[in-house]
């Protein structure tokens, strides 16, 4: 049996929510997208943002973003907090935080990409998260909230019960500059999804969740900390995705071989492996191009567990990583994966 989490309750209208910078601090740079995020957090969510001394503070020493989380999760009046944006060293942030501060009073945190750091550590001590919601590009995003993340995130919020994560038809990768004209009215051109892909459809799984980014799992497990035994992800659903850096189809191969390696592919009897982003402005790639990336990835993941667990369930496609739009799920909490119905099913 999987390990049994503790989920954070649920908010009401009115209730305190931090907003903070625990990776990357983006408000520094994008203050206007960053006020177009809060608020949207008080006229489309209800709720009353808070910001903390290094919300908005570059360069914010480690420490510094630790004593902030303390603070949130220390502070009876804040009932949920919402990160930002990811970052890249969210991983130097956990040594200095107490678990007993946040076992006194679970809250609900929001947060992808870098902050699978954070998820990961909240797991790790017993308490259920969700990925997904950074406000930088979601909340605040150009046309407003997208009407699936907005769903998901209410859920999650306040309304709790079952939703059903479909397909979506459209999806984007692209990037608009937030620092240009348009940035907080229009978004990219949608195209059309690649749509989910079933491998082994063969059960029905219902588990906690467990995972995240791709590469900050794979630092976690580098670094040996924060990492329970093996048969303690017994049953979980696996959670993929991959970020903006897009590695190659043979490194993620060559990460997944670490987790099998280390025992852990084999504990998750189903996977779910978000749509993964093929292009970025940095880094601009042909459609074609992308379309062949993905179906490395996707190969690469399967070659993975064909080696390390190959009866496990696999859905390709779901949208709740680097793409837009994006799903917010469960981290440690309850989802369904039906294969015989081809539906995964979020229990909030």
């Amino acid at each position: 049996m999987s390990i049994s989490l503790r989920m954070p309750p649920k908010l009401r209208t009115g209730d305190r929510v931090a907003v903070l910078s625990p990776a990357f601090a983006a408000p520094a740079l994008f203050p206007e997208r960053h006020e177009q995020a809060l608020r949207r957090v008080r006229e489309v969510l209800g709720l009353e943002p808070v910001e903390f001394p290094t919300t908005r503070q570059l360069g914010a020493s480690a420490a510094d973003r630790a004593a902030d989380l303390t603070a949130a999760w220390a502070d009876p009046s804040i009932r949920a907090v919402f990160a930002t944006i990811g970052g890249y060293d969210q991983i130097t942030v956990l040594p200095h935080l107490d678990p007993a501060v946040f076992r006194a009073d679970p809250k609900p945190f929001f947060g992808f990409s870098d902050n699978t750091s954070l998820l990961n550590w909240l797991w790790c001590h017993g308490l259920a998260g969700f990925h997904g919601g950074s406000t930088m590009m979601h909340v605040a995003r150009g046309a407003g909230i997208q009407p699936v993340h907005l769903a998901s995130l209410r859920a999650a919020l306040f309304d709790g019960g079952d939703l059903a994560i479909e397909p979506v038809a459209e999806f984007s990768e692209e990037e608009l500059d937030w620092a240009g004209e348009g940035s907080l009215t229009d978004v990219p051109a949608p195209v059309p999804s690649p749509g989910w892909t079933w491998h082994r459809p063969d059960r029905v799984v219902t588990g906690p969740t467990w995972g995240g980014c791709l590469e900050v799992v794979h630092s976690q497990l580098a670094a040996d900390r924060w990492i329970r035994p093996v048969d303690e992800y017994a049953g979980s659903v696996l959670l993929l995705e991959t970020s903006e850096e897009m590695p190659a189809a043979g490194k993620v191969f060559r990460i997944l071989r670490d987790f099998g390696e280390r025992g852990l592919l084999r504990q998750f009897p189903a996977v779910l492996v978000a749509t993964a982003k093929a292009t970025v402005f940095t880094d601009p790639r042909p459609v074609a191009e992308r379309q062949r990336y993905r179906d490395e990835q996707r190969e690469a993941v399967l070659r993975a567990f064909a080696d390390y667990h190959p009866e496990a369930m696999i859905v390709f496609g779901v949208d709740f990583g680097h793409t837009d739009p994006q799903w917010v799920l469960p981290y440690g909490g309850q989802v369904t994966v039906d294969g015989p119905a081809r539906t995964v099913t979020a229990h909030f």
